[in-house]
């Protein structure tokens, strides 16, 4: 659970800065403030939880794969 808790702050971290790059280098503090004004608030982790769960979907599927290749070598 620490692993995936980890992930989903690192990847929630990974695509703030890279959607808003310009604006949390260009000034850091007012664009944290308005955030709390945005009609979305809570759209970083709306966007962070969709990709987290299409790479939760991915990781399924290589390790479903993965499986299904280790079975029939036996």
């Amino acid at each position: 659970m620490k692993k995936e808790c980890a992930i989903f702050i690192i990847l929630l971290f990974v695509l703030s800065l890279g959607i808003h790059m310009n604006q949390w280098i260009a000034y850091p503090i007012e664009h944290f403030k308005h955030l709390a004004e945005h009609q979305m608030p809570y759209h970083p982790l709306l966007y962070t939880f969709i990709v987290y769960l299409l790479l939760g979907i991915i990781r399924l599927v290589i390790h479903g794969i993965i499986k299904l290749f280790t079975l029939r070598s036996r």
